[in-house]
């Protein structure tokens, strides 16, 4: 953003150009909405103004995880938030992404992801990485079983170091609790 005034840009990756265009449509109203119709196109058009990223995965000219590696690699720091038909595997938890939405998304849902990030972005690094954290553990718990995952020890990692970030935020944010449940209320399974 080059001014107080102007609304966040987001930018819209995905292949299927319809897709895009209603997401840019849905969002106009409150952000500045910039498309792009592939993974290169995405990285030409990634600048330090832009506030978040909504990335598709399985995009023909460049998978959208290649994107998000050379976003991060590139030094963006932005919420980059997964809208994509791809069911998530375990293989996500080693992703530097902010949150993972399965298609068809609403716009409620989108609205409330995009909120969510952009506002907590500016708030608060640490409060941003738990809710980063929390997206990828309710992805997977909506796709995966109790079994499967207490298997896996990236995955218990990652739950106990969201428990650990809570309860240093539980001190720190005073409406943790309602910015959990909102998070929560996100619909991210397919």
């Amino acid at each position: 953003m080059s001014t107080i005034d102007a609304k966040p840009t987001v930018l819209i990756v995905d292949d299927e150009q319809d897709v895009a265009d209603l997401y840019a449509l849905r969002l106009q109203d409150t952000y500045a909405p910039v498309t792009a119709y592939g993974g290169v196109e995405a990285i030409e058009k990634m600048d330090e103004h832009v506030a978040a990223v909504l990335l598709d995965r399985r995009m023909p000219d460049m998978h959208g995880d290649e994107v998000l590696e050379r976003i991060r690699a590139e030094g963006y720091d932005c919420p980059v938030i997964i809208v994509t038909a791809v069911d998530p595997d375990l293989n996500i938890l080693e992703m530097d992404f902010d949150d993972y939405l399965c298609k068809p998304v609403d716009t409620s849902t989108l609205m409330t992801t995009l909120d969510q990030h952009v506002t907590t972005r500016n708030r608060n690094e640490d409060l941003e990485r738990f809710l980063g954290i929390m997206g990828k553990l309710l992805v997977l718990e909506a796709e995966h079983t109790e079994a499967e995952l207490s298997e896996n020890t990236e995955y218990r990692a990652l739950k106990s170091q969201a428990d650990e970030l809570a309860a240093e935020l539980r001190e720190e944010v005073g409406d943790l609790e309602e910015i959990v449940r909102t998070h929560e209320s996100i619909a991210r399974g397919g």
